[in-house]
């Protein structure tokens, strides 16, 4: 028996050392060039020096192509501009291709094609992302970028507007807004923001999510994936899709924006088909916002901060009969549920309350970003988030019940996270990404 223990021990002491020499893997945070120089006559060229730029940072990395005429890329900022182009002073003529975007995780190919120093060549100019045929993960994905976050009609100020376009992806209205993701349920999926995972471990929210909404400001992100069961060792805990966020960064020109919104009883119609509408009681809505980013230290250090928040309303809208209310509980009318509430407050000595038209709700959102060039061959990015927030819950839900306001209770929750990714490129075949 002690040999056998000291057997297991040693396999789990052993075990553990093994998994400690493991490199931990997060979700992808970054993309990446996969590029090709060319002579004019078609033949890959080895050794030549290219400069890769990220315009709105003044970022500037070279690499040098193998014998194959190929560089990769790797750990570059999501989106763009980059400008591609050879390094001056090479023996080719200076070729460039301008306006690239960069897809989250995934590899952007270009080609340059070079000439001898004085012959003649034409600039190549790119107006477009790329198109490659390599997924975001081994496995059905899709990518979703700035553009499409800015003009998609995202009412909520929520990134489930946006991927809701994927039609693999299913928005449940009727189960708090949860995503299903090929038609499994919610807890299965993933919520990952610059690789970290923000997941509903506890298992309290419907929606899958580790707060009662989407826990960062719709305009901190710069792009998002949908990644449904991709086939890599660097993705694990779900087994429905993984929704992959990376958020914005500060560049070498201030930028940023302000919105507010709002809502109250004011604004809802007098009538409805000649009936007064159901008295939803007094409210306000608000909600208010703002983005900022720029540079501390121009083309070294740079900064982005965004600020949420949400005064709102949760509203009810059942009633017993006769009340007009959009949603009637049948067999209940309203001197029946004045008799209850008679009963229980001068026979049992309990005040059930009133029957609510709404409720306030709140919810706050912080989202500060420091990214530093600390050469041309390390950058480092720090992301602090912070969220909360509270709704209002209730003990049960059926449609034929009456639920008075002692019934209902706040459900809150706070989350803050830290992010750090420290991007390195040690040879021109080596780079790493902790």
């Amino acid at each position: 028996m002690k040999r056998q223990l000291k057997a297991a021990l040693f396999g789990s002491v052993a075990l553990a050392a093994m998994a400690a020499t493991t490199p931990a893997m997060a979700q992808e945070t970054s993309s990446s060039i996969r590029g090709t120089v060319v002579s004019q006559a078609g033949s890959e060229l080895a050794g030549v020096t290219v400069e890769i730029t990220h315009v709105p940072s003044g970022t500037t990395r070279t690499f040098t192509t193998n014998s194959d005429g190929v560089f990769y890329a790797r750990g570059l900022r999501v989106g763009g501009p980059y400008i591609v182009k050879l390094a001056d002073g090479t023996e080719y003529q200076a070729n460039s291709i301008e306006d690239v975007f960069l897809s989250l995780g995934r590899p952007t190919p270009v080609t340059l094609v070079a000439a001898a120093a004085g012959s003649s060549i034409e600039e190549i100019t790119v107006t477009a992302s790329a198109v490659a045929g390599v997924p975001v993960a081994l496995g059905p994905s899709s990518t979703y970028d700035l553009s499409d976050l800015e003009n998609a009609p995202a009412i909520n100020r929520d990134i489930k507007d946006v991927i809701r376009q994927d039609p693999r992806v299913y928005i449940d209205e009727t189960f708090e807004d949860s995503v299903q993701c090929a038609g499994a349920n919610p807890r299965f999926n993933s919520l990952t923001v610059d690789g970290v995972g923000l997941n509903d471990n506890f298992g309290l929210n419907s929606n899958g999510f580790p707060t009662t909404r989407i826990p960062f400001s719709f305009d901190a992100i710069q792009q998002v994936a949908v990644e449904l069961a991709p086939f890599d060792v660097e993705y694990g805990a779900f087994t429905a899709c993984n929704i992959n966020a990376v958020t914005k960064s500060g560049t070498n020109e201030f930028h940023g924006g302000a919105f507010f919104d709002y809502s109250s009883d004011g604004l809802q119609g007098k009538n409805l088909e000649g009936e007064d509408p159901f008295d939803i009681g007094d409210f306000s809505e608000k909600r208010y916002g703002a983005t900022l980013g720029g540079p501390i230290i121009k083309d070294k250090l740079f900064f982005f901060a965004a600020y949420e928040k949400l005064e709102g309303s949760k509203l009810f809208d059942r009633g017993p009969a006769g009340s007009g209310a959009a949603r009637i509980v049948q067999g209940v009318s309203q001197e029946q549920l004045d008799r209850i509430v008679d009963i229980a407050k001068n026979i049992y000595g309990y005040d059930p309350g009133t029957l609510p038209g709404s409720l306030p709700v709140s919810d706050e959102k912080i989202l500060a970003k420091i990214d530093w060039n600390i050469n041309d061959n390390h950058r480092l990015a720090l992301t602090y988030n912070y969220n909360d927030g509270f709704t209002i819950a209730e003990s049960d839900g059926d449609d034929d019940e009456l639920e008075l306001s002692n019934h209902y209770y706040e459900r809150g929750t706070k989350l803050e996270s830290y992010a750090g990714s420290l991007f390195s490129d040690w040879t021109d075949r080596l780079s790493t990404e902790l």
